[in-house]
């Protein structure tokens, strides 16, 4: 098949069949069952966004605009932003919607709602904690802990013995944690404030320094972006020239991942491992080596809940995950300044970490 006839093939569906076939894909895959998964009995999820290039034609300039700089008003590739929500637990994908860059990730994740629930605490960082987000969270009755900025100026209604106090942000009563966060490496010792706003109101049930650990999961979602963007994409430009091309492409790349994930899940349930040890990489070449080989292809009536993709994850499994020590940095392709090599002692991922929780007449 000639490049010309895989696009025309490619054109024919259109954009629903792979939107349904992601709307059927979708979920936390066994996060139900896997060890982790939840907290308090709530199923734990993060949401954040991210941006995927696109090609860089007139059509699709025209709908997404591009990026600007010091130097010029335009710059690089045309970019579609992706708003996820990921299962702590295992990263599978829950739910994600897309679109241009503005007005936000928060405007745009507030098309998520659809897939929240009793029953479900969403982990949310600073970008997300504005009021229009926080009361549609509220709304769809799900619970909350999110890192509020400088900004936010909780009162202080009522004090909790373990040092978080009763407030009242964006409409929403609230339970308000600040805590200072202490990491001691080889290397020296580094401090840093941390405020969390949660509607969870029980200090007893949910104790401040155990929300504290919780919110830090947050981060899993990053770790679902890289796969997709990096293993599976190879920091490519997608090759769609059109907004419905790019769509479909967009649901392709999210179903595969999915797939993916529900194949690790599946595998670590059944053997009782870690989804954190269960390496995506190894699952995805797998994956490829079924697909090119086109090896068991009509399944038995047994089905085996590991399979091929499952034992090759679980015949190289990753080790126990580092503490993540620095802090997030902005990655600059190109750079002014001379680079610096950096040297780094394997020794400091040997760390400790102290959550000071402080009281509400010394919080921040």
């Amino acid at each position: 098949m000639t490049a010309t006839a895989l696009w025309h093939a490619r054109c024919r569906p259109g954009v629903r069949p792979v939107r349904e076939l992601f709307d059927l894909l979708r979920g936390p895959a066994s996060a139900t069952r896997t060890a982790g998964a939840r907290w308090a009995g709530l199923l734990a999820v993060a949401t954040d966004g991210t941006h995927l290039d696109v090609a860089d034609d007139e059509p699709v300039r025209a709908k997404l605009g591009k990026g600007s700089n010091q130097y010029t008003d335009a710059s690089g590739y045309p970019q579609v932003l992706l708003v996820a929500l990921v299962s702590c637990g295992t990263r599978a994908v829950i739910d994600a919607v897309f679109g241009p860059g503005k007005p936000g990730e928060s405007i745009l994740g507030c098309r998520l709602m659809r897939s929240l629930h009793p029953g479900m605490i969403v982990l949310l960082d600073r970008g997300f904690a504005d009021k229009g987000f926080l009361n549609a969270v509220h709304a769809a009755q799900a619970h909350f802990p999110a890192r509020l900025s400088a900004s936010w100026k909780p009162p202080v209604r009522a004090r909790y013995p373990d040092g978080s106090f009763l407030s009242r942000i964006a409409g929403i009563e609230v339970r308000t944690v600040a805590c200072e966060i202490t990491i001691a490496t080889s290397q020296g010792r580094r401090t840093g404030l941390c405020r969390l706003a949660t509607t969870l109101p029980d200090p007893r049930a949910h104790p401040a320094p155990e929300l504290v650990k919780l919110h830090h999961e947050r981060r899993e979602a990053e770790p679902a972006y890289f796969e997709l963007k990096k293993m599976m994409l190879g920091r490519r430009v997608l090759r769609a020239r059109s907004r419905p091309g790019i769509a479909q492409e967009i649901y392709a790349l999210l179903s595969t991942c999915q797939l993916i994930r529900i194949a690790i899940s599946d595998a670590a349930h059944a053997t009782g491992t870690d989804p954190d040890r269960c390496g995506f990489t190894t699952a995805l070449n797998a994956a490829r080596d079924q697909v090119i080989q086109a090896a068991n292809v009509i399944a038995d009536t047994a089905i085996d809940p590991v399979g091929a993709i499952g034992t090759a994850v679980l015949d190289k499994l990753l080790p126990a995950r580092r503490l993540r020590l620095s802090p997030r940095a902005v990655k600059h392709p190109l750079s002014r300044y001379a680079y610096k090599s950096m040297k780094i002692d394997r020794r400091t991922y040997q760390a400790t970490i102290n959550i000071d929780i402080l009281t509400a007449s010394t919080n921040p």
